[in-house]
């Protein structure tokens, strides 16, 4: 993969390149690259308001598995740049999303939770083909309360905070499905700290400016051709006290893909990854082994 390479930073002792593309339309994405060169890839793609700094713990995981990992910022999202035109439409996102694909050679699968996963669904609509996507707790209708949820949080504060205590305090009000951890600290990395001295979240506002039920309807629209990616391989990862995702949405999903593998996660809520990490890289994993294996 010609990705170009920014630095080098190390986490769990696993080394990992920072990267960087230009969209069609001159957005530059930044992202982080790790694993052997020659290894079957795999993209990870964050959901709405997060960073790919949520692929942490996922990322390592997969790499000690003997995948190339790609995580990438969304653009309007953490170190990627911001819209000009505010185009945040899954259409745009997807062409994104081929943009890093293009340098790929050979096989490679898709991980995407929530708006990741939407973007995952919309690329394969649009003729890619992966081996595999990995939707975690996101389907093609999803309740629409739980939708509202997560917006009213990416809504709420547009003055920021005045520490990452107060960050904290929001974050665990809204995800009462994880441990809220010791220390504040780890949440600088989906905020900015502003010349006004306080925090600010790591997203464009322009993102929120779009009615819902937009992309909704854009997802919805994708229902019709997404069908003809039969041969791809795709899992769900859901948890269990999801507000996002129900039996109902499963059952739409498994309609367009009848080999549907699912994945339930017990105790944890539509951010899965962060809530039962160990179970979901184990699921992940397991998922990959069988149809997109490694060396």
């Amino acid at each position: 993969m010609d990705i170009p390479l920014l630095e080098r930073q190390q986490t769990r002792n696993i080394s990992r390149d920072r990267a960087a593309w230009v969209t069609g339309d001159g957005v530059q994405l930044r992202g982080e690259v790790g694993g052997v060169p020659t290894a079957p890839a795999v993209i990870l793609m964050h959901g709405g308001g997060q960073t790919l700094h949520s692929w942490s713990g996922g990322a390592s995981a997969l790499i000690e598995a003997g995948y190339r990992v790609i995580a990438y910022d969304a653009r309007g999202h953490g170190d990627s740049g911001w819209s000009s035109t505010a185009d945040y439409t899954l259409a745009t996102r997807a062409r994104d999303l081929a943009t890093i694909v293009q340098d790929i050679e050979g096989p490679f699968g898709l991980i995407g939770a929530s708006l990741g996963g939407a973007t995952a669904l919309k690329a394969l609509s649009d003729g890619m083909r992966p081996k595999t996507v990995s939707l975690i707790d996101i389907v093609p209708k999803p309740d629409m309360e739980g939708v509202l949820r997560i917006r009213r949080f990416m809504k709420a504060n547009p003055d920021g905070f005045g520490s990452l205590e107060d960050a904290a305090d929001a974050v665990a009000t809204f995800n009462v499905h994880r441990r809220r951890p010791r220390s504040p600290l780890g949440l600088a990395r989906n905020l900015r700290l502003r010349s006004d001295g306080r925090y600010y979240w790591h997203w464009d506002p322009e993102i929120l400016s779009f009615d819902p039920l937009q992309d909704l309807t854009e997802l919805e629209e994708v229902l019709t051709t997404v069908v003809a990616a039969a041969d791809v391989a795709v899992q769900l990862v859901r948890g269990m006290k999801s507000d996002v995702v129900d039996d109902h949405g499963v059952a739409e999903l498994r309609r367009l893909f009848p080999t549907l593998h699912v994945d339930e996660i017990p105790d944890a809520g539509h951010m899965v990854a962060g809530d039962r990490n160990d179970v979901f890289n184990h699921a992940i994993i397991a998922f990959f082994r069988k149809h997109l294996p490694s060396a």
